[in-house]
């Protein structure tokens, strides 16, 4: 079975009648891994949040295993879902922010476990093994009941990335995630992304670091 094939047909939005993307087409193949380079305001952020409907297209497709993120199809036409139906389907792809959008309340397991935990995925003891081999992963096994103030940039970028795998996705997507990061955080943060993509998993990265790319 295809796992993480990523089709972006003809897409095409605009804001406030200025194109951002005219007509984009982007095959992403199972297990490949793609980096978006361009200037500021190209689009690149804007074409990454409409694989996980983030951002809805004014015209075009945009599929994951050929399957629409944000609609269904009917006759012919594509019709937008209701928003819960979209949240089930977007669990199939994690997103790193370049901010990181951590919850300040909840310490690095708990940010980890959340997901998880709230769509029924795993129980509470499952859950927590699973977040912690994956902090583990990242290089934060000792640092799980701290809270993101407690934790460095790059920590808690870390963090971001593990909470991304907690659901298990079959895209991983990459909004600049160095672009928050002290210079010498940064290559903390690429070793993780390098090692994600040895294990097979499809990863989009939209960033300015042109050697890691």
């Amino acid at each position: 079975m295809t796992i993480g094939l990523v089709e972006i047909h003809n897409v095409h939005k605009s804001y406030a009648g200025v194109e951002v993307l005219g007509g984009i087409d982007l095959t992403v193949e199972p297990g490949e891994v793609v980096a978006v380079l361009g200037a500021s305001g190209s689009g690149k952020s804007t074409l990454l949040r409409t694989i996980n409907h983030l951002e809805t297209v004014d015209r075009g497709s945009v599929t994951v295993d050929g399957e629409f993120i944000g609609y269904e199809q009917r006759n012919g036409k594509l019709y937008e879902l209701r928003e819960k139906a979209v949240l089930e389907l977007r669990t199939q792809i994690g997103i790193v922010f370049q901010n990181f959008n951590l919850f300040p309340h909840l310490t690095a397991l708990e940010n980890v476990t959340e997901a998880p935990i709230a769509l029924g995925r795993l129980s509470k003891d499952d859950a927590r093994e699973l977040a912690l081999g994956l902090l583990d992963r990242v290089g934060l096994g000792d640092k799980a009941g701290h809270y993101p103030r407690q934790l460095s940039g790059g920590q808690q970028q870390r963090v971001a990335i593990a909470r991304a795998l907690a659901l298990k996705p079959k895209v991983i997507l990459f909004d600049e995630p160095t672009s928050a990061l002290d210079p010498e955080l940064v290559g903390e943060v690429l070793d993780v992304i390098r090692d994600l993509a040895q294990l097979g998993t499809t990863l989009i990265i939209v960033t300015h670091e042109i050697g890691f790319a």
